[in-house]
């Protein structure tokens, strides 16, 4: 079973994608950027916040699969600046505070739109 998720409590796509994908049981959310579903604008406040964007906008399409983020298995970030990585951490572990799911961060050149962090999840569906 394949499924293409979609929520207008997401940002849309900005590209050729879906915002998520289940496929049985897994469920695999693109990388979001720190976009504000209701403007389509681009959060520009502090990445703390940027990083809690991500993960709200994770949590829209994730419940479009009847998940949360106590399914997530593993998550990556991506920085535009690795000196960004205390404050970050700080904001997604708000999002995790029971059991963690693994992660990689990584810092990149260049985000789409020029964002300073994207996020995206793997989620088992019980």
């Amino acid at each position: 079973m394949r499924k293409t998720l979609s929520t207008p409590n997401a940002p849309a796509a900005i590209g050729p994608y879906a915002q998520g994908v289940q496929a049985g049981n897994m469920v695999f959310v693109s990388g979001q950027l720190p976009i504000v579903p209701a403007t389509g604008a681009l959060h520009t406040g502090p990445i703390g916040d940027q990083t809690r964007q991500c993960m709200e906008n994770i949590s829209s399409i994730l419940a479009e699969a009847g998940c949360t983020l106590r399914d997530v298995v593993k998550t990556t970030i991506f920085l535009k600046d690795l000196g960004d990585f205390a404050e970050v951490n700080a904001a997604y572990a708000a999002f995790f505070p029971a059991e963690a799911p693994a992660r990689a961060c990584v810092q990149v050149a260049r985000l789409p739109k020029d964002a300073q962090v994207e996020i995206e999840v793997i989620a088992v569906k019980e």
